[in-house]
């Protein structure tokens, strides 16, 4: 059975709530709600409440919803993951915060967004609470900026080609959707006949308008600092560069650091995670099967160990110079 493409299927749900076990009860953090998915399960479970976050404004009509038949257990919040913090829920009891890094399908289809290649609205790509558009980042990055963007944030070879024509094409228009597609389909020597030329610039352009390095960094962070002892922090990620800030973040906080060896490990300070699986869990058959977007998902997730967080910094300088190129939209 191949499910309705129109709807939105959280992705990797059945494992996700294996892990948080919501049949014991407590409270859980879904950062990226979205059409409600793991939300509407965990609350299915008695004894349970979850607040929620999206920094889509749209998703306040599906939370509208939730809240009428889960009164007094479902907080929706329109903030992003990154202000987690402001929320201060130092009293509450977080067994579980969940991250999932993917776009609905309604919001890909969404002509106001414009987040698709084959979007026939402006370019836009705004998720909420944004400071600048994809359009303005594209009519007015020089040709050095957008070919970083383009190079680290979608990993595209012929960068800098495509910003370079960019530069060149805007000189007489501003570039819309269908422009940039056609510039990139222009530009590209290696046709790829597995994914769409755009695709890669495309992602890189999310990424960049709506601070999806930063957003993932400090909200990883701040879920560190909520979450209680023996709590759950669970993401899922949807291409490699999320997955290996995930990953390095995971890491380093739940091995040792090496002080010396001549120290002992005993007098080393504790860490603060443990991973139960190192390698990240991926959609079964029957889930490709039915639910082909969830083809990339890779879910990795860690159990806290204490209720300390400080090594706030080591992630921030492992990163540092993709929070740099995000720094470029501060001009925009």
């Amino acid at each position: 059975m191949v499910l309705d493409a129109t709807k939105h299927y959280p992705v990797l749900l059945n494992e996700i709530i294996s892990i948080i076990t919501p049949q014991h009860g407590g409270t859980f953090i879904d950062c990226t709600f979205g059409q409600g998915g793991y939300t509407k399960k965990i609350l299915s479970y008695k004894n349970t409440q979850v607040i929620a976050l999206d920094r889509d404004l749209k998703s306040k009509k599906k939370a509208n919803l939730i809240e009428n038949e889960f009164k007094n257990r479902f907080n929706f919040k329109n903030k992003k993951f990154s202000q987690l913090d402001d929320l201060k829920l130092k009293t509450e009891n977080i067994k579980g915060v969940i991250f999932d890094l993917g776009y609905s399908y309604s919001q890909i289809k969404d002509p106001e967004k414009g987040l698709s290649f084959t979007s026939i609205g402006e370019l836009n790509m705004k998720m909420g609470l944004n400071d600048f558009s994809a359009k303005e980042a594209i009519n007015k990055l020089n040709s050095s900026e957008l070919e970083k963007i383009f190079k680290y944030f979608g990993e595209e070879k012929e960068a800098k080609r495509i910003a370079n024509n960019i530069i060149i094409a805007r000189r007489n228009q501003q570039i819309d959707t269908q422009r940039l597609v056609e510039i990139i389909d222009k530009t590209k020597r290696k046709k790829n006949f597995k994914i769409h030329n755009a695709t890669k610039v495309f992602q890189a352009l999310r990424i960049f308008v709506n601070k999806e390095i930063s957003e993932l960094i400090y909200g990883l962070i701040a879920a560190s600092k909520v979450l209680k002892k023996n709590g759950v922090l669970a993401v899922v990620t949807f291409h490699s560069l999320e997955d290996k800030i995930v990953k390095y973040f995971f890491k380093s906080l739940s091995e040792n650091k090496s002080i010396s060896r001549y120290v002992p490990e005993i007098n080393q300070p504790d860490t603060l995670f443990k991973i139960i699986k190192k390698k990240p869990i991926t959609p079964s058959l029957k889930e490709l099967n039915e639910n082909a977007p969830s083809r990339s998902a890779k879910l990795r997730y860690v159990i806290k160990k204490d209720n300390f967080y400080n090594f706030e910094t080591d992630i921030l300088e492992k990163f540092e110079y993709l929070l740099n190129i995000e720094n470029l939209g501060n001009r925009l």
